[in-house]
């Protein structure tokens, strides 16, 4: 059996494990883009409590969600983050050995992952007072870690679409050009992360729901494999294509929230799948040299050729001279398959009615929403539109062109798989959006790429590869991600390949849109 990765562990052997400076050395602490590390550190060393911590991103939050730029990223505050930072004080001064491998780590969830103690939304206003009776099965091993749930996001309301809008939590808006939304539909958590509200986020992910707000966000985000990480007590789309992963601001970092969140559920049978395949920590994988040698296949039909596509280009091609010059071998395709699947390979919309009344029937008999179709009658949600599509399709999973959307998936699946073999590749290098995010406004997210994921299950890292110009509304320019897939459970490999371009070039950049407050350290 796996347990919890790293419960016993104190926070200087996990600032070991990750190569960093004992903990009793720490360098001064600086709350912006804070990591795990530097915050255990900054603890062990007594410039830092858990108390004061919560307290300078609850002022963040306060300075800059609906104030200040007003990026509408949270939708819900724990109101009781202050009791449990007192209470994390508590705990690792009795015993600070005993801390968890997310000791007071504030994490931010989206709001379709249920918790027990704050409502659970999707960001629909009828939804507002909902309040599951347990937490999700992630959300329970986040907390037992030790972290901190400071709040949660806003989101593409029921992560229905990409470009994060709700009509609970109303537009979210990119906090590196405001002009322009975060992504989606795990928007809320992108945006919160950049804008140094947390440490930590959670993401959901049908189509590409982690991974557009990464890249949208200057982040790093992760589709695991089918299987590794439970969906259970996530407000669901799809029974066969949604995941759950991590989204944060390192590559280190977005690694531990994956030792945590991965595990086995009997609850969510398809985490059957995951079990033995997971590493004592992904942090163990990683290494700076990891693309030495490393064979990177680059598959040309995922991106644009015309002027609108130029800025992607040149901060992808930026990236792939980068991995080129740190040993990798770069192999140049196209994947004809792709492109004649692509129409036909969506399977959400004839699960989205079973998956929806599974989850009302678990919210028990005081729920304000008690069935899906009690939902689309309340004719209140921002995308009204795309729940009654769900509802009316009655033959769900019996329909043939769902069974049809199900071969294709094992057809594209066996085409990559094949295609890797073929080429001998470690991974396959895209960016995960052709052109730059989309503003607010537009009709929805344009010429997104995280189909060849989520149509396969393999699993896929967002890593940040550049920015575009700067301009006017975005002076430094709009963030660009770039995304390595690779087959089942090679996350460690994934990972690794984004370190070495993390530690090679450091890529991050804090949007100048929420500074650090006067009182931050």
């Amino acid at each position: 059996m796996r347990h919890l990765p790293g419960v016993a562990l104190s926070c200087a052997m996990l600032s070991v494990m990750i190569g960093h400076a004992h903990a009793q050395q720490a360098r001064p602490f600086h709350l912006q883009e804070a990591t795990i590390a530097s915050i255990h550190d900054a603890f062990a060393a007594h410039q830092l409590t858990c108390t004061r911590l919560t307290r300078l991103y609850l002022d963040r939050i306060e300075a800059y969600n609906l104030r200040g730029p007003s990026l509408h990223a949270i939708i819900t505050v724990n109101p009781k983050v202050m009791e449990r930072a007192a209470e994390l004080d508590r705990q690792y001064t009795a015993n600070p050995s005993a801390a968890g491998p997310l000791h007071c780590i504030p994490v931010i969830l989206k709001d379709n992952f249920n918790t027990a103690d704050m409502p659970t939304t999707g960001g629909n206003v009828a939804m507002k007072t909902s309040r599951p009776p347990t937490d999700a099965f992630v959300a329970d091993r986040i907390r037992k870690a030790g972290a901190l749930i400071l709040a949660k996001a806003n989101l593409q309301e029921f992560a229905r679409g990409g470009m994060s809008i709700s009509s609970l939590g109303g537009q979210v808006r990119n906090p590196y050009d405001l002009s322009r939304t975060p992504g989606g539909s795990s928007g809320g958590t992108g945006a919160s992360i950049a804008a140094n509200f947390a440490v930590l986020g959670t993401g959901s992910d049908t189509g590409q729901s982690i991974r557009s707000p990464a890249s949208a966000n200057n982040l790093v985000g992760i589709r695991p494999t089918r299987g590794l990480v439970s969906r259970r007590g996530v407000i669901p789309n799809s029974l066969t294509q949604d995941e759950v992963g991590p989204i944060a601001r390192t590559v280190t970092d977005a690694a531990l929230l994956l030792d945590v969140m991965a595990g086995y559920d009997s609850g969510d049978p398809i985490t059957a799948f995951g079990k033995g395949h997971m590493p004592k920590s992904y942090t163990q994988l990683l290494n700076k040299d990891a693309l030495k040698g490393a064979r990177i296949g680059v598959m040309r039909n995922l991106f644009g050729a015309a002027e609108r596509h130029r800025e992607v280009n040149a901060a992808m091609e930026a990236a792939i001279a980068r991995m080129e010059s740190l040993g990798a071998k770069i192999i140049r395709f196209d994947l004809a398959e792709y492109d004649a699947l692509l129409p036909a390979m969506d399977t959400q919309p004839y699960e989205a009615r079973a998956a929806m009344e599974r989850y009302f029937a678990a919210l028990g008999p005081g729920a304000p929403v008690k069935t899906f179709a009690d939902l689309v009658a309340t004719k209140t949600s921002a995308v009204q539109k795309t729940l009654e599509m769900e509802i009316a399709i009655t033959d769900g999973m019996n329909n043939p062109t769902y069974k049809d959307r199900m071969l294709n998936r094992d057809k594209l699946r066996l085409a990559v798989s094949k295609t890797m073999a073929d080429l001998n590749l470690d991974a396959i290098l895209y960016p995960l959006q052709r052109v730059l995010v989309a503003p607010i406004g537009a009709a929805d997210q344009a010429e997104r790429n995280g189909v060849l994921s989520n149509g396969t299950g393999f699993p896929a890292v967002t890593f940040q590869a550049g920015f575009s110009a700067p301009t006017a509304s975005a002076p430094l320019g709009v963030p660009v991600g770039g995304e390595l897939l690779g087959p089942d459970f090679s996350e460690g490999r994934l990972f690794s390949y984004a370190y070495a371009l993390e530690q090679a070039n450091p890529p991050r950049k804090a949007p100048a849109s929420t500074p650090a407050l006067p009182n931050e350290p």
